[in-house]
């Protein structure tokens, strides 16, 4: 489990990215690159991280499910995962 305060300062990063979404897209739109480097430096959404819903783990993380490779698998085999199975021959 990630510790809580890393869980919390990515969420704080989501929220400065949507709050400045709309003045980044004008300012990238006009090319007022010093209007950009004036907004806080977590408003660029490259500066967000994937993490797992349920253990908030960034390493290993599968996209299409928004799971870390650990949680996957618990939820894969206990069978909460529409669609999953896993394979034996």
């Amino acid at each position: 489990m990630a510790k809580k305060s890393w869980i919390a300062r990515n969420e704080r990063k989501e929220r400065t990215v949507a709050k400045f979404a709309d003045l980044r897209h004008k300012l990238k739109a006009e090319k007022d690159y010093i209007g950009l480097t004036m907004l806080p430096r977590d408003a660029s959404p490259t500066r967000l991280v994937n993490r797992c819903l349920f253990s908030g783990r960034r390493r290993a993380f599968i996209r299409r499910f928004r799971l870390s490779r650990i949680s996957f698998r618990e939820l894969a085999s206990h069978g909460m995962i529409p669609g999953v199975t896993k394979s034996s021959w």
